[in-house]
């Protein structure tokens, strides 16, 4: 239905039914990247270690911060045992 629809009284319930409900879809993050393995964390390791390691560029480390976020506050502080998400290339 659009604004001239409203405007002439075109306005019927079969149009208003048609309307998107979005009430149900809850706020966050998301992500794009897909992944396909994991990593676990060894001592001595770093976010840029890890990245230069798995994409051949330190400074990717970034992509490896942002795809776990929920499990590394700081980057400067990952611990050995860690399980993190590498995402694709």
């Amino acid at each position: 239905m659009g604004v001239l629809d409203k405007l002439f009284g075109n306005d019927s319930d079969k149009d208003k039914k048609a309307t998107a409900d979005f009430s149900d879809v809850r706020s966050g993050s998301s992500s794009t990247a897909a992944f396909n393995r994991t990593y676990t964390v060894v001592a001595g390791d770093s976010l840029s270690k890890i990245a230069k390691r798995e994409y051949g560029d330190a400074s990717k480390w970034h992509r490896i911060f942002e795809a776990n976020r929920d499990k590394i506050q700081n980057p400067d502080l990952i611990q050995p045992g860690q399980v993190l998400n590498l995402p694709q290339g």
